[in-house]
């Protein structure tokens, strides 16, 4: 596997600020106590700022900028309890996190922005910390070729896991065993963790987009959306499959299968060089809405689907995000833009151009909520633009979504996660 150029990294970052006399300071933050819970801390995870400059863990670390000297990595001493309780062992080179005050003192009369976690008294100027941050999630928008390998090696983790789903899921078992199966299968292939919290949802369940699964079983007939995926070392991959209990959907199920498919497919195929991605939602969404008019479920045209954003009481969330170093790495707004723009009635997660490197997740769906379907006022809005009456008799089947993790290139897209059956 290839080895991670923080050289380069760096160079890119001191490209984009383009910086005079100003300072910058990178925070990696400390572990995170849980509440109540005495000497016990979250899971650390180094800030992702942090962690794409210096590929380190250490916590509390800070990796400071001056642009007439270059760059400066602080690291805490090993203390004795760490010894003791951790067993943490190798020493840090230095300088110390210790040193850091001084150097600061040093350059007390210049500008300073904190990124990442900030961890001293030292305040940022509140236009350079916005601006620099800008500029450097901007930056680390593209993947280099370690990042993709790490994202390869958590997609295959993430491959086992659904295999595993499709083996477990039946009626009678319950969305938690789903869960459990589908994360034991991840670890046993080498994941370092689970990427985020699963989805296991059967039923109405599946309508619900961040559901928690729990102790209800899946019944004869339903539908069961997983939204699971692996993190290795620190990449994630970020995947939807939507799975029959019976191993075959019913007619009426296939049929929503199918128009979700089928956008799904054309939204991994439009992620290319130079797409807008408030385009790629909306001519998503109007896929699903054309699937929709063809079932009689909307009304009118697919034009007037997305015009009159009728298409988003069944599409309400964004099309997809960017994914990487966390499940919403460097998601957002090309610099410039305010990211206050919606298509086909959605304020979307990402406002930008798509350009080689940047790795998208592409999730549409299509869900029957009883919260937007027997809502009054949306009855009194989009009056005959929905069939009310038959879209109502779709709730029991809660939602479908499909989603995949697709890596733009200066060519064809690549879909990391394509082996993932659907």
């Amino acid at each position: 596997m290839p080895q991670p150029d923080i050289s380069a990294r760096r160079a890119k970052a001191a490209e984009a600020w383009a910086l005079s006399n100003e300072v910058i300071l990178i925070g990696a933050g400390t572990p995170v106590p849980i509440p109540g819970g005495a000497d016990q801390c979250f899971p650390y995870q180094p800030h992702p700022e942090y962690r794409w400059l210096t590929e380190g863990f250490r916590p509390g670390s800070v990796l400071a900028f001056d642009p007439q000297e270059g760059w400066t990595h602080f690291t805490p001493a090993v203390t004795e309890a760490e010894r003791v309780w951790d067993g943490v062992s190798v020493e840090p080179d230095g300088p110390y996190l210790e040193d850091l005050d001084p150097w600061l003192a040093n350059r007390a009369d210049r500008p300073i922005a904190w990124l990442g976690v900030p961890n001293t008294g030292a305040q940022s100027k509140e236009a350079l910390l916005t601006r620099s941050h800008e500029q450097l999630t901007h930056a680390r928008r593209p993947k280099d070729e370690f990042e993709i390998g790490l994202m390869r090696r958590a997609a295959a983790a993430t491959l086992a896991g659904h295999q595993r789903a499709v083996e477990v899921i039946r009626p009678g078992v319950t969305e938690r065993e789903v869960q459990i199966e589908i994360e034991t299968a991840f670890f046993k292939a080498g994941a370092t963790k689970t990427g985020y919290s699963s989805i296991v949802g059967a039923g109405t369940n599946s309508a619900v987009f961040h559901f928690t699964p729990g102790q209800r079983p899946i019944a004869p007939g339903d539908s069961v959306l997983v939204d699971a995926g692996a993190e290795y070392n620190g990449y994630v991959i970020d995947v939807t499959r939507t799975y029959p209990a019976d191993g075959k959907f019913g007619p009426e199920q296939q049929a929503i299968y199918d128009v979700v498919l089928n956008a799904e497919k054309n939204g991994v195929d439009r992620c290319r060089n130079g797409v807008e991605w408030l385009d790629l939602h909306r001519d998503c969404a109007a896929d699903l809405a054309a699937g929709l008019i063809d079932l009689g479920i909307l009304r009118g045209s697919v034009e007037s689907a997305i015009e009159t954003e009728a298409i988003a009481l069944f599409l309400p969330h964004g099309i997809g995000h960017m994914v990487g170093l966390g499940v919403r790495d460097a998601s957002g707004t090309d610099p410039g833009r305010l990211g206050n723009r919606k298509s086909a009635g959605v304020g979307v997660r990402c406002d930008m151009i798509l350009k080689p490197g940047y790795v998208m997740t592409v999730e549409p769906g299509l869900y029957f909520i009883p919260a937007i379907l027997n809502d009054p006022k949306r009855h009194e809005k989009y009056g005959d633009a929905v069939n009310w009456e038959l879209a109502q008799r779709w709730i029991p089947y809660g939602g479908m979504r499909i989603e995949d993790n697709v890596l733009v290139t200066e060519d064809a897209p690549i879909n990391l996660t394509a082996e993932i059956p659907k």
